[in-house]
């Protein structure tokens, strides 16, 4: 089977994570830490906060922007669940914002107009989640000025997008986002096996997220809400959660993060050769805005015709290639169709989603390999 993503696993990250096997850590040690400075020094961002899934990242951003019952978040359609079930754990209402028919990232001018009527009704969102769909950076210029404008927290969902750059400046760096959020899971750019972060450059943020993760403890005196009972103390100062991520997490990213860069010029250069080898074909590539550069998590392509999706699907799945479809739009899931939400809401992520199908991409990928989905796909096309 040639999977549509998987992880590239080398001798040297084998021994980063034996390493902290033989060390006394193995969960709360050198290595989280190591990660998070590693990560910052990376995308310039001042605070990192490592946990064990983007999800938890997601979770724990919006408790530290305040997100509460009867507040709204809004996010993008085509995306996976989590990036609106963060809002719905909060207790939060959910709402949508329909997509660019280029990048398939949420639409800043669908935006400002659902901004336009909430606020007439007073049911402005307190967050915004948005995407960087299959790696690609959303219109973050465009987002922050609504975001000033209409007071609204901004959180950049990067769980597709680290290696990626934006105006030049990498991913993360919260130029434009409150909080960034990156995956570490197996098929993303670079991996600790489950694990996610988030990001930021405002320090009560980071702190109120580094609580969250471990309890709500505090092991600080100046944020205990009494005197210390003596130099073993902690409080618990709020109600937080086990979102820790490893020490053997940890030293696998850090191992990762050494080659990110060889990771996303491999996918750029897979992605150039399909680009190439499927341009004639009734389909359309990805469009790559020229403002971002892509991380190419995915290769999604949207067939012209959506009623042969199915079949090429089948007939790619049959010849052993793990083609997969990103995403099954949220607001047509049924939990959020027992919430409101219905078919027909947001038409373009509707219609991308019709016809689209993701193509394998992973660094390791061969040429013959390349070869023989590109032309698997071109017989089931003919």
């Amino acid at each position: 089977m040639i999977p549509y993503g998987k992880q590239h696993i080398s001798t040297e990250d084998i021994r980063a994570v034996v390493e902290v096997l033989n060390s006394e850590y193995l969960t709360q040690g050198p290595a989280v830490p190591a990660f998070e400075q590693a990560i910052e020094n990376y995308t310039g961002a001042k605070f990192a906060v490592a946990v064990n899934s983007a999800t938890s990242a997601l979770h724990i951003a919006c408790l530290a922007l305040g997100l509460t019952v009867d507040d709204w978040l809004w996010t993008t359609p085509n995306t996976f669940v989590a990036s609106a079930n963060c809002g719905r754990y909060c207790g939060a209402n959910i709402d949508f914002v329909d997509i660019q028919s280029d990048t398939y990232n949420l639409d800043p001018i669908a935006l400002k107009q659902k901004l336009e009527i909430s606020r007439r009704h007073n049911l402005l969102p307190k967050i915004v989640v948005a995407v960087d769909f299959a790696g690609q950076s959303c219109d973050w210029k465009s987002l922050r000025s609504l975001a000033n404008e209409y007071g609204f927290f901004l959180i950049e969902d990067a769980s597709h997008a680290i290696g990626g750059r934006y105006l030049a400046k990498p991913v993360g760096d919260c130029s434009y986002a409150d909080i960034t959020i990156f995956s570490f899971h197996p098929v993303k750019i670079i991996t600790t096996a489950e694990g996610g972060m988030t990001l930021t450059n405002d320090e009560l943020l980071a702190k109120k997220m580094r609580r969250l993760r471990s309890h709500g403890i505090t092991r600080d005196p100046a944020e205990m809400i009494k005197p210390a009972d003596g130099p073993w103390s902690y409080q618990q100062i709020e109600l937080g959660w086990n979102y820790r991520m490893t020490d053997i997490q940890a030293a696998l990213g850090l191992s990762q993060l050494k080659r990110i860069n060889e990771f996303v010029a491999q996918r750029h250069h897979i992605a150039k050769i399909y680009n190439e080898a499927l341009k004639n074909l009734p389909l359309t590539t990805p469009y790559q805005d020229p403002d971002a550069f892509s991380a190419y998590h995915l290769y999604p392509v949207v067939l012209h015709d959506p009623s042969k999706r199915l079949a090429v699907f089948n007939t790619l799945r049959a010849a052993n290639i793990g083609v997969n479809v990103h995403y099954i739009p949220v607001h047509t899931q049924p939990y959020y169709q027992s919430l409101g939400h219905k078919q027909g809401n947001y038409p373009i992520a509707e219609s991308y989603y019709a016809g689209t199908i993701s193509l394998p991409i992973y660094p390791q990928m061969t040429n013959d390999e390349q070869d023989y989905v590109i032309q698997t796909i071109k017989n089931a096309l003919s």
